[in-house]
């Protein structure tokens, strides 16, 4: 064998020498490539990582990354996982980013990351988290970022989280914390984002040790039940450029040299109950966004505000602010809202306003402004929404604002304002709302076509004239017609019967004349009908009678004639206002109607009759008196006797029956508690009485019992039979009590205890002051208000219905992915929805529930259980079903709250799902389509985006709906009043 040259031997060996450490590099990512793939195994095999496989590097892999041919971070964010974080995964040694966010991982916090010695980055947001956060977790301590938002732990925060020393972000928001936040999160020096908002911590001050916290630039704390005074610490943060302290309970001033941070770009303060004015010199040129709202400030604006060139939002309404806007907001180039409603401000408002910038919003109602309307307004032609209602404007209306095309509502009303409106505005293509009431407008309405998406016309209060132009009816989705105390004239026009969506008309005070036509029975949805102090005549048309949600009717003093028809009497047990007055009507009133509810709903009627004397009308029938006859007298006297002496003996037997039937029931009777109870079974079966009772159904019926003499109340179901109780009631109560009896949610509504005996079972509850959802949104229309309970509002306003939807919906996301062992309701709908006297929603009546194994997908029915409006379509077809079927119905309910309509009869025969798709089919602006009475342009886009929710959770098909843990986040978007796009393609 020949011998190498000593060259060739030292190339050999040098060659030798370097592949070593490839070898060993090659060995490295071998071992990972095994680790991962073990990995994507123990994570149940997700179809989003197929691109995992034995023949190529983890490099390459989309959700990894390598420092020098090793792997240091996995992304796995939004992968579908929904098992537990193996411990193998810190058998990546050199692993510094972990992102497992917007997954479906359950269980307690995962201590087996502690493992991970190098970590850096670690995100477990948005999953199903549980439990509190251990006292250990200072053993991640290597972490710079941390983040726990958006799942469901609770407790208190530890104080070990002040030792994770390099921390530079820790974001714990949107969990189920009730306890304390640690004052040791002000050791953390080089903090940079705190995020601890939406938890519902104990009412807490701001830590003074949170003032070393000096490196701050995002500090998020919105809605955590903070008190106390704004620390004036704040202003030693050079560094800050986002300050979120909204929706608290602060009191005092704004700290004097907040606006002095000259990295300050947003400032939310709004919902608390500050007072004072606002601190000046303003030094914060960069302000981007600036939210002072709803407190009780006051004092002037300062001028200042002229020099943020920066600005876009600039909301300070429902303060009591004085004086006039800064001189030179008007010229800003990036404003596009200004919202300054409900102040004292006066003055004159700059002409220029929209000249220089994208003006979108412009609210400056229920102030004390003088002068004409800017003319420049919508100069950008992005103007969504112009509100200068309740001021002392005057002049005219802009043509300018007639050929606004990007309008959704105008409002005007009360002010001072005279001539004509400019015509080009009732045809502008995107107006929903046009209100003008209580000006002095003139001139007559349009005799072409009007704007079609029109749904609210308020032009009551001003000097309109002429006819009623037959084009009215091509405002085909017109809601709110209030045009009283004008001086339209001519016949009743027959065309606005073909106004088939009317829920309130208004037409009084004007000198219209003619015939009320019977086409009128087209108006289904109407509740409220004013025709009076006109010159309309003939008989009243019986078709009134069948209107089905009418509450509301005045006729009075016009010239009508002949009887009043027999169908009115039908509407006397909803009708809450009847006025018949000053006409010319003759005969005898229907019977429904002799009570003294509508004692003055017929004066000055010389002709017509009645025959009770409680209505103040001639008698209709002459009764001779009959001859006395003593004898019968004393008879009569006799036998009263005898009966009052068999009534009182058979009370006596019949009190010492029930004593004695008590006492044997209350040794039948079988307790069995879930909470701390400070009442007995006594208490409770003792007050089971008529005089109780609030509500039944189809399984019994529901009192309100008083249990001390503090006014605490329960609520009582009882579920009873005759004989013993029958298979179906038994696993109803079953159900509830095997479901309720062992959920600790704040959105589930409590169950304090169950009675039962033989033949009866009784479900004690927390009693919610506010009764259900369906009685706010359609009460009016079925009962009067005061059957409601302890009511603080005619109606709900959009804030407080979004957050019913954010209830009701942490309570079904609790249900499907929380519980130990996952729960689908089956009948969510509005009245299943209760509210307690903050308007909290907690999700009620499980007994059609049913319990899930933990790792089946779809649980077999019985029976198809649910109510008409709510069901998911699969329930016609299909035996087992998922939790898309509640998916589906808190869709219903969505587009309930959204709309104002009733699940199953949005519209003539249709449901409101199929009224919804029907109209995105038709590609009908959802503006249109939004309850008119809460349609306001602060909460247009939250509305809108509540509403593309609502019908994507009520998808035909189950698998494109999203989970109830996708619907709450998006919900709590809206309500951080972020810009969010839903698509419903």
């Amino acid at each position: 064998m020949s011998k190498l040259p000593l060259s060739s031997l030292f190339f050999f060996s040098f060659f030798l020498f370097l592949s070593i450490p490839l070898k060993v590099i090659s060995q490295e990512i071998n071992t990972e490539r095994t680790l991962l793939l073990n990995l994507k195994q123990q994570l149940g095999n997700p179809s989003s990582l197929a691109s995992w496989n034995d023949s190529s590097s983890p490099c390459n892999w989309p959700e990894i990354n390598c420092t020098a041919d090793s792997v240091t971070q996995l992304h796995l964010s939004n992968k579908n996982i929904s098992v537990s974080i193996p411990p193998t995964t810190c058998d990546l040694k050199n692993l510094t980013f972990l992102n497992l966010s917007y997954n479906y991982i359950t269980g307690e916090f995962p201590t087996v990351l502690y493992n991970c010695s190098k970590l850096q980055v670690l995100d477990l947001s948005q999953n199903l988290f549980v439990g509190p956060v251990p006292d250990d977790v200072y053993r991640l301590s290597t972490l710079t970022y941390f983040n726990i938002g958006a799942n469901n732990f609770s407790g208190n925060l530890p104080p070990s989280i002040g030792r994770l020393s390099k921390l530079q972000t820790l974001f714990t928001h949107q969990n189920l914390f009730n306890g304390t936040f640690p004052k040791e999160i002000g050791n953390l020096s080089n903090l940079e984002e705190l995020g601890l908002a939406y938890n519902e911590f104990v009412p807490m001050k701001i830590p003074h040790e949170f003032g070393q916290l000096r490196k701050l630039k995002y500090f998020w704390m919105i809605q955590t039940n903070l008190i106390g005074e704004i620390p004036e610490f704040f202003n030693n943060f050079s560094s800050l450029e986002h300050l979120n302290l909204a929706q608290n309970n602060f009191v005092g001033t704004i700290p004097s040299q907040l606006l002095l941070l000259k990295n300050l770009t947003k400032l939310y303060l709004y919902k608390n109950n500050l007072t004072g004015e606002i601190p000046r010199p303003i030094e914060a040129l960069g302000l981007v966004e600036f939210d002072l709202s709803e407190n009780n400030l006051n004092g002037s604006i300062p001028e200042d505000f002229s020099r943020l060139q920066s600005l876009v939002f600039f909301n300070i309404f429902s303060n009591h602010f004085t004086g006039e806007l800064p001189p030179g907001l008007h010229r800003l180039p990036n404003l596009t809202t200004i919202r300054v409603f409900q102040n004292k401000l006066t003055g004159v408002l700059a002409p220029e306003f929209g000249l220089h910038s994208n003006l979108e919003e412009f609210d400056v109602s229920e102030n004390q402004f003088s002068g004409q309307l800017p003319e420049n307004l919508c100069a950008a032609g992005v103007l969504t929404g112009l509100v200068a209602h309740t001021n002392n404007l005057s002049g005219q209306v802009p043509e300018s604002l007639g050929n606004c095309s990007t309008l959704r509502t105008f409002q005007l009303q009360n002010n001072k304002f005279s001539g004509e409106i400019p015509q080009a505005l009732w045809t502008t293509f995107n107006l929903s709302a046009l209100m003008l009431s209580n000006n002095s407008f003139s001139g007559k309405l349009p005799s072409h076509q009007l704007s079609w998406n029109l749904s609210r016309v308020e032009i009551s209060d001003n000097k309109f004239s002429g006819e009623i132009p037959v084009e009215i009816a091509t405002w085909s989705n017109l809601v709110v017609f209030k045009a009283s105390n004008n001086l339209f004239s001519g016949k009743f026009p027959k065309e606005i019967t073909n106004l088939s969506r009317l829920i309130t008309l208004l037409l009084d005070g004007n000198d219209l004349s003619g015939e009320l036509p019977s086409e009128i029975v087209s108006w289904r949805s109407l509740d409220t009908l004013n025709l009076s102090s006109n010159k309309l005549s003939g008989k009243i048309p019986a078709v009134i009678g069948t209107l089905p949600d009418l509450l509301n009717l005045d006729l009075s003093e016009n010239e009508f004639s002949g009887e009043i028809p027999p169908e009115i009497g039908t509407l006397s047990p909803r009708l809450t206002f009847l006025n018949l007055s000053s006409n010319r009507l003759t005969g005898k009133i229907p019977i429904q109607l002799e009570n003294l509810a509508f004692e003055k709903s017929f004066l000055n009627n010389p002709d017509l009759c009645a025959d009770d004397p409680v209505i103040a009308l001639p008698s209709c029938s002459y009764k001779p008196h009959e001859p006395k006859k003593s004898s019968s007298k004393y008879v009569a006297i006799v036998a009263a006797c005898l009966a009052f002496l068999v009534i009182l003996s058979t009370l006596f037997i019949v009190r010492e029956y029930r004593r004695k039937k008590r006492r044997h029931c209350l040794a039948t009777w079988k307790l069995t508690s879930f909470q701390r109870l400070n009442f007995t079974e006594g208490n409770i079966l003792s007050n089971l009485t008529e005089n109780n009772l609030i509500g039944s159904g189809g399984s019994g019926k529901v009192y309100r019992i008083l249990i001390n003499r503090s006014g605490e109340s329960v609520a009582v179901k009882k579920i009873c039979n005759a004989k013993k109780l029958d298979c179906k009631l038994e696993k109803e109560f079953l159900a509830e009590v095997e479901i309720l009896g062992n959920i600790r949610h704040s959105n589930i509504v409590k169950l304090l205890c169950c009675i039962s005996s033989e033949d009866s079972k009784l479900l004690v509850y927390e009693y919610m002051e506010n009764q259900s959802l369906d009685k706010w949104l359609y009460g009016n229309k079925r009962r009067s208000m005061s059957e409601m309970g302890s009511v603080r509002r005619a109606f709900l306003d959009w804030p407080t219905r979004l957050q019913i939807a954010v209830g009701a919906a942490q309570g079904l996301c609790y249900l499907h992915h929380d519980c130990p062992t996952p729960i689908i309701h089956r009948d969510v709908k509005s009245s299943n929805i209760l509210l307690d006297s903050e308007f909290k929603a907690k999700i009620a009546d499980f007994g059609l529930a049913k319990m899930l194994s933990r790792h089946a997908t779809t649980h077999t029915m019985s029976v198809v259980a649910g109510s008409f409006g709510y069901l998911a379509p699969e329930y016609a077809h299909a035996t087992k079903v998922n939790a898309k079927v509640d998916v589906y119905s808190f869709g219903v309910v969505l587009l309930e709250l959204v709309t104002g309509r009733e699940a199953n009869r949005a519209d003539e025969n249709m449901s409101l799902v199929e009224w919804a798709w029907q109209n995105f089919s038709r590609k009908r602006p959802i503006v249109e389509m939004l309850d008119p009475e809460i349609t306001e342009a602060t909460h247009l886009d939250e509305m809108i985006v509540a509403y593309k929710i609502g019908m994507v959770c009520t998808r035909a098909s189950p698998a494109t709906r999203p989970s109830m843990k996708e619907v709450l986040h998006v919900l709590q978007m809206i309500m951080e009043r972020k810009e969010l796009e839903v698509t419903l393609a």
